[in-house]
């Protein structure tokens, strides 16, 4: 499977431009994890991608063809998981994974629902309304939906947004396992999320791509740019500080920047070290 953005944009009415001349290739198997702040344009761009909105500007294609012009093709290989799902709270979670498949087409409905309530750990809630789960629990059914008769494209807004450090793990886990044969696109803020598994790392800012290669590559590109020193060691004013951490000899600092201060000591970088700077780098 392969999808390419070509030169596509997306101005919302009122002239907002959620995204600027964004052109890319997704080929299977691939994980890849999409990050940036808030308002960078990843949402947009994955409903585009979902064909939930259309662009402005440019095109996209899947398998060669106009993705807009493929909705039933689109239909059957997709999985999404947007960032705010609504759920029937009148319907069991087995009731809803139903429903689901009957709008998807899935054949053999009841094999692809229990495949995908032992994936999500929902066993023992498949007969529980979902108006009585936990918010954690509400979203192992969103994931659930989408995983739901193996799809070839699978795209996950915030998906391990309310669960606990374990419950993560586990569902990075099946994300990376469903990569090995399909397109997995994962936006996410945990950046730990993302160093775990994903073989490719996209960074947004402002609708642009700012970064588009492996993890490593922007750990690389950090290098000489991020290092530690005590608060009290030197004036930080005007440094971006990553973290502070107390210690026996005070709050040791770590930071970012162009050029270090002479009073700070070199650090190897950390992905989310790397993922600052190119921020803050983009942001000047």
């Amino acid at each position: 499977m392969t999808i390419s953005m070509q030169n596509v944009g997306k101005t919302y009415k009122g002239g907002k431009k959620a995204l600027d001349n964004v052109t890319m290739d997704f080929t299977s198997p691939n994980m890849i994890g999409l990050v940036g702040p808030n308002g960078a344009g990843k949402t947009t761009l994955m409903k585009l991608l979902a064909a939930a909105l259309l662009p402005t500007a440019g095109g996209i294609t899947l398998d060669g063809k106009p993705l807009n012009n493929n909705e039933k093709y689109l239909k059957s290989v997709l999985g999404y998981l947007p960032q705010t799902f609504g759920l029937y709270d009148e319907l069991t979670v087995w009731q809803f994974l139903d429903y689901m498949a009957a709008l998807k087409g899935i054949k053999k409905p009841r094999e692809a629902i229990a495949k995908a309530i032992n994936e999500t750990n929902l066993g023992d809630r498949k007969k529980t309304k979902i108006r009585s789960l936990s918010g954690g629990m509400k979203q192992r059914v969103g994931i659930a939906q989408a995983l739901i008769g193996d799809p070839r494209l699978i795209i996950l807004d915030e998906p391990t947004v309310g669960l606990d450090p374990e419950e993560r793990i586990n569902f990075r886990n099946l994300f990376s396992h469903n990569a090995r044969d399909k397109i997995v696109l994962l936006s996410t803020h945990i950046i730990e999320d993302v160093q775990s598994i994903c073989n490719r790392l996209i960074v947004m800012n402002h609708g642009s791509i700012l970064f588009d290669g492996g993890p490593d590559e922007l750990i690389q590109a950090a290098h000489g740019h991020v290092g530690i020193c005590e608060q009290n060691g030197g004036n930080t004013a005007g440094y971006q500080i990553t973290s502070r951490i107390n210690t026996a000899r005070g709050v040791i600092c770590r930071i970012i920047a162009e050029k270090l201060p002479y009073f700070a000591e070199p650090a190897e970088p950390t992905l989310e070290d790397a993922y600052m700077y190119l921020i803050e780098k983009g942001s000047e």
